[in-house]
């Protein structure tokens, strides 16, 4: 499999170094990518460069997932509008963990000549002394040169400080770096990055002689010109902790045809072949959604596995009249929570159905999902009126074993209005 062509074809090359490819064809090539370090979890915005060494570790390539502990602590001006905040030791050191272990999910770490490695550069720069860094690394690039970057000159208008002036360096020398110690003779990464990749390999020229490459891939947008991996409530985390399975796969699920025909080239391993098959199949039937739906199982079952993609699906079918009672009982409380957000919720003494509450008084006077007893009473003979899924009628007495999670009663009225009871 020629690294190259697998990225051309899936649209994940935006420039690449002349030489990079004959590099790739002559050698197995170590190649790196850098993550920021600033929290404990990455978000999917980082999935187009671990796919990039996703692909390159299956080309026969070895990735490198560098993970700047040093520039983390400084912060990069590319792309940004103003400083970051920096972080101590400490919390860098718990996210780099954080990291690697979910990085676990996509690269191998354990097996073959190819197999991938993790390095932080703080390990090396924490020993540098200021004089230090200025004699084996500021010598060798000018002022101009760091000026003409375009990170740079578009911070020059509001003001950058000489910390994030000197960021390039400090990713130029980390490339350096990884070059003597490891071989490693490619960096990749976003588009913005390109000023700060070139510098690494223009430092490498300069300091020893040798040539080394860049390959950006195109920053990932949506089709309606929104940013990618954002929504409403912020990022997209791969962490359950800060974004569930359920919305995670949610979140793929909804993407636009047009945005999911390009994101299953980029953050699956389909073959071209699939792509194309499921690409032809969403012209058929858009309505099935085929192309979604393969994006999302692909990505969920990655990050998340197999049992936490199944359960989002059920709890998705909850909405569109497909679930079940039992399913409804076996959802984990957060997912239950995120499938019916939005959705009108009312608290309910446990009290109140102790001893069993019938149903027209617990539609009406209690929870005021209905407006009146006769509201409730005409909707219950209409068969319009479901508790947990199931429909019920006039006699239908509500009792502690109509709970979901010990906490919750799920009332429906039609297809498609929801409430949930939460018993306080």
């Amino acid at each position: 499999m020629n690294f190259v062509e697998e990225l051309r074809w899936r649209g994940m090359i935006h420039d690449m170094m002349p030489g990079t490819e004959e590099q790739l064809r002559k050698e197995m090539t170590a190649a790196y990518v850098g993550i920021d370090p600033t929290a404990d979890s990455l978000h999917i915005g980082h999935l187009v460069s671990i796919m990039m060494l996703k692909h390159l570790q299956r080309c026969g390539h070895k990735p490198i997932a560098l993970v700047g502990g040093a520039t983390g602590m400084i912060g990069d001006p590319s792309g940004k509008s103003e400083e970051r905040n920096l972080l101590s030791e400490e919390t860098l050191r718990h996210n780099v963990e954080c990291i690697k272990t979910q990085l676990k999910k996509f690269l191998d770490f354990e097996t073959g000549e190819n197999k991938a490695i993790l390095v932080n550069n703080y390990d090396w720069m924490k020993e540098f002394s200021f004089l230090g860094f200025l004699r084996e690394v500021g010598k060798h690039l000018t002022v101009n040169y760091m000026m003409a970057k375009d990170s740079v000159k578009k911070r020059l208008e509001t003001g950058i400080s000489f910390t994030e002036f000197t960021y390039q360096l400090v990713q130029g020398y980390d490339f350096l770096h990884l070059y003597e110690q490891h071989q490693c003779k490619l960096q990749m990464g976003g588009s913005d990055q390109w000023g700060n990749i070139t510098t690494g390999s223009e430092l490498i020229r300069r300091k020893l002689g040798q040539e080394a490459f860049a390959l950006t891939c195109p920053l990932i947008t949506k089709a309606d010109g929104g940013k990618f991996g954002k929504t409403e409530a912020g990022n997209i985390w791969l962490d359950a902790r800060y974004t569930s399975p359920y919305k995670f796969y949610q979140f793929w699920l909804n993407c636009s045809d047009e945005d999911s025909e390009r994101y299953i080239k980029i953050f699956t391993l389909l073959s071209k072949e699939e792509v194309e098959a499921l690409i032809a199949e969403q012209q058929q039937a858009p309505h099935l959604r085929p192309l979604q739906k393969a994006l999302a199982k692909d990505v969920t079952i990655r990050v998340h596995g197999e049992t936490e993609y199944i359960q989002a699906v059920e709890a998705s079918d909850i909405l569109f009249g497909k679930g079940t009672t039992e399913t409804l009982k076996k959802l984990p409380e957060e997912t239950l929570l995120s499938v019916f957000e939005g959705v009108p919720q009312v608290e309910l003494s446990r009290q109140e159905i102790e001893n069993g509450l019938n149903i027209v008084d617990f539609l009406s006077e209690k929870t005021s999902v209905m407006s009146s007893k006769s509201e409730a009473r005409r909707s219950l003979k209409e068969g319009s009126v479901s508790i947990n899924k199931v429909k019920v009628g006039e006699d239908y007495v509500v009792s502690p074993n109509d709970t979901i999670d010990n906490r919750y009663i799920l009332a429906q009225k039609g297809k498609k209005n929801y409430y949930l009871i939460k018993l306080i």
